[in-house]
């Protein structure tokens, strides 16, 4: 079985961003922070790993969507123990929404071929979005399972999971393959270990472009997270209530929000 843990490298959660007087954002931490593999992904890629060690995955490929800096995020993957790492890179996916996104990763998943499951984190810290697993399993045609909690067996070409609900868990059985986006509590992310750390630094990791993947130019909308727009200013008054007593006050106050129809 061939497993694909999608990750992203974004900002560090301790990294300080500003925004000048004109909205332009920089994500240049003067405090030195490295960007760092999605929190969230780290589950996904633990879990991967675990697909590996107990459920008989025999390659788990760790892909990203990105510029050569996120090499360091497949890096990271390769050393807690994922067998493989391919970067997804062209200027022409610079930007792409979530959507873009997911039909990227969607086409090199293809490209890859034989896959019966692809994780990804809940969701990035920098979109919070949590979509792109769920576009990228419409776009494989695959079944969707989000906010799972455990993976409980795999087995003659079927797949059983726990999800997280609003109101507690519940077990589903879904066709392989399928996309798998997880939650914390689904297990432990491990550190890499020195070793993999040794042998992260020595791997090769191919890059594909656009050429590379059937997709055509119009991935999807651009996202510009140069600049922060203000929100227009808030109207308003303020009218203060004066009486011989708190009484009265509250009498004054509890008439004019019936006139309102506040209440």
């Amino acid at each position: 079985m061939k497993v694909v843990v999608c990750t992203k490298q974004t900002p560090s959660t301790t990294a300080v961003i500003t925004v000048d007087d004109n909205g332009h954002v920089s994500w240049d931490d003067p405090g030195g922070k490295p960007n760092v593999v999605n929190p969230w992904d780290e589950y996904g890629i633990e879990e991967g790993i675990l697909l590996k060690e107990n459920h008989g995955a025999t390659d788990v490929i760790a892909l990203s969507l990105g510029d050569e800096d996120s090499k360091d995020a497949l890096k990271t993957a390769l050393a807690m123990g994922c067998t493989e790492a391919i970067l997804v890179s062209d200027e022409a996916f610079a930007g792409s929404d979530t959507l873009g996104t997911a039909r990227v990763l969607a086409a090199a998943i293809n490209k890859i071929g034989a896959v019966q499951v692809a994780l990804f984190g809940k969701q990035a810290i920098d979109g919070d979005t949590g979509q792109t697993a769920v576009q990228a399993a419409r776009k494989l045609g695959w079944t969707p399972l989000t906010f799972v909690s455990a993976v409980k067996e795999i087995s003659d070409g079927r797949i059983t999971v726990e999800r997280l609900a609003d109101d507690g868990k519940e077990t589903v059985t879904a066709p392989l393959p399928v996309v798998i986006s997880t939650v914390k509590e689904i297990n432990e992310p491990r550190y890499p270990s020195f070793m993999g750390i040794r042998k992260a630094n020595r791997a090769n990791i191919p890059v594909w472009t656009a050429a590379d993947l059937d997709v055509d130019g119009a991935v999807g909308s651009k996202v510009d997270w140069s600049h922060i727009y203000a929100m227009p200013p808030r109207e308003g008054a303020v009218e203060i209530i004066e009486a011989d007593s708190v009484d009265e006050q509250a009498r004054l106050l509890a008439d004019k929000l019936f006139e309102e129809k506040v209440i």
